[in-house]
């Protein structure tokens, strides 16, 4: 099992459109490619509270290259991305990182 950590850093402003993506299209299309999320967060504390922190959970690489490759090229993902960002871009940038755990981290 390897995790990955995703950082979107929104637009300002932006961050309750980008939430609502999520909650309303992104997880029920995931769901149809066995994309499985292990968590969301926002940040309280920190540098910045116009972050979204989440992570993915993978079998493997080639496991995740499938599954994300197949749901950015889905047309109605495609759909859903023009039509929330029609005002404008909902992320200025990714922060993306594959994890393995430690021999001693509680999570495996």
């Amino acid at each position: 099992m390897i995790r990955e950590l995703r950082i979107y850093h929104a637009m300002p402003g932006r961050l309750p459109d980008l939430n609502a993506r999520f909650t309303n299209h992104t997880l029920k299309i995931w769901e149809r490619f066995g994309i499985r999320q292990a968590g969301f967060w926002t940040t309280l504390v920190g540098e910045n509270n116009n972050d979204l922190t989440y992570f993915l959970e993978w079998d493997s690489l080639a496991d995740r290259e499938q599954k994300w490759n197949a749901f950015v090229a889905d047309k109605e993902w495609q759909a859903v991305r023009a039509e929330t960002e029609k005002n404008g871009p909902l992320v200025a940038s990714i922060s993306n990182s594959i994890l393995v755990p430690t021999p001693y981290s509680a999570v495996r």
